[in-house]
């Protein structure tokens, strides 16, 4: 009996936010969606922090001039479960199609630089965080743990994404081509900060992280990049001459890869919004895979293997409660704190390891 691959075709974003305004900008990525869907799209992916736009402040001043923009990115950032959130959860239903939206996540009093998976009937598969915020982006974001580094079964085939500087870190790469991830979602912001004066930050470096993601994992990649558009800059740099110079409009470079590394879309100038489109035929993975396997045929574990603990760290461990008439001495004795533990060993999770499951 013949076996079927998933053939269909995927969209990358390129936009800008509304910066700061978290309705304005659902507005506008529920227009995107309807959009990508209206091509013949299965799936359409964000930007990284897209929602309510990454927070290039960070980068133009020091962390005291920044603290002007706080409390606005924190209250327009998206809480899971939000009336916000159910929005883009309604839309990917209402047009049955898989969104992977990349936004700033409030949880508690704290920020994470977060990817949301929904599939085509509005059902979340997915919430993941950066596992190591890049640089300044450390003074506004917290970090993520190992259950981020996760690859998804979905009718599209198995879904991973990863943020910016994320595809440049070896191990957490190989941790996900070691779960047989097939499409894989690489959200950039923009490649329009320090141009001319760091040369890591710019398009040709990080394009060249994506394209070559594709080829090391033998899947596709969906790169969508966002925007800086003239009313961020004017925003966050006024008439300040240097910080124009620092943050560019533009910065767009949205594309879709194969697994051996061909741009299979047609790039869009860098100032200009919308979408890129591909079609994608997962079937192609077998022919990549047969050559370089590097989690399979292609590698050495007797040489080098990776150490990967999907543990879910949570914050608050509550110990047992004692029993009726215990002493409070013996109940202590009784429950010990928790420990490191190997990696697969469900003692390490504590009792609760329900953060950000479906």
């Amino acid at each position: 009996m013949p076996v079927s691959h998933p053939k269909f075709r995927a969209a990358a974003v390129q936009a800008a936010p509304v910066f700061l305004d978290l309705d304005a900008s659902i507005d506008k990525a529920v227009g995107l969606i309807a959009e990508a869907a209206a091509q013949g799209a299965q799936l359409v992916a964000f930007p990284e922090t897209w929602l309510p736009g990454y927070p290039w402040f960070i980068w133009l001043d020091s962390p005291a001039w920044a603290l002007q923009f706080i409390q606005r990115y924190h209250d327009h950032s998206l809480v899971d479960g939000s009336p916000q959130a159910d929005r883009i959860a309604q839309a990917a239903r209402d047009h049955a199609i898989m969104v992977v939206m990349g936004h700033s996540e409030k949880a508690g009093g704290s920020l994470y630089m977060g990817q949301w998976i929904i599939d085509a009937e509005g059902r979340t598969v997915a919430r993941r965080r950066k596992l190591k915020p890049t640089h300044v982006e450390r003074t506004v974001f917290g970090e993520g743990d190992g259950s981020d580094l996760g690859v998804h079964d979905t009718a599209l085939g198995r879904i991973g994404a990863l943020c910016c500087w994320e595809h440049l870190q070896p191990l957490s790469k190989y941790a996900m081509y070691a779960q047989d991830e097939q499409v894989h979602i690489a959200a950039w912001p923009s490649f329009s900060l320090y141009r001319g004066g760091a040369h890591a930050l710019g398009a040709e470096v990080n394009t060249a992280a994506s394209r070559i993601y594709a080829v090391e994992g033998q899947c596709f990649v969906v790169a969508p990049c966002a925007t800086v558009s003239k009313e961020m800059v004017t925003l966050l740099c006024g008439d300040d001459p240097t910080k124009r110079q620092l943050l560019l409009e533009g910065g767009g470079y949205a594309g879709i890869y194969a697994p051996d590394g061909r741009l299979l879309t047609e790039p869009l100038p860098e100032h200009t919004e919308g979408l890129v489109h591909a079609e994608l035929d997962l079937g192609l993975i077998t022919l990549a895979k047969a050559a370089a396997d590097p989690a399979g045929h292609y590698s050495r574990p007797d040489v080098t293997r990776l150490l990967l603990d999907k543990t879910p760290r949570d914050r608050v461990v509550l110990a047992p409660q004692r029993p009726p008439g215990a002493a409070a001495g013996a109940a202590a004795d009784a429950a010990p704190l928790p420990s490191a533990a190997s990696p697969g060993d469900p003692a390490a999770a504590g009792p609760s390891t329900a953060r950000r499951t479906a």
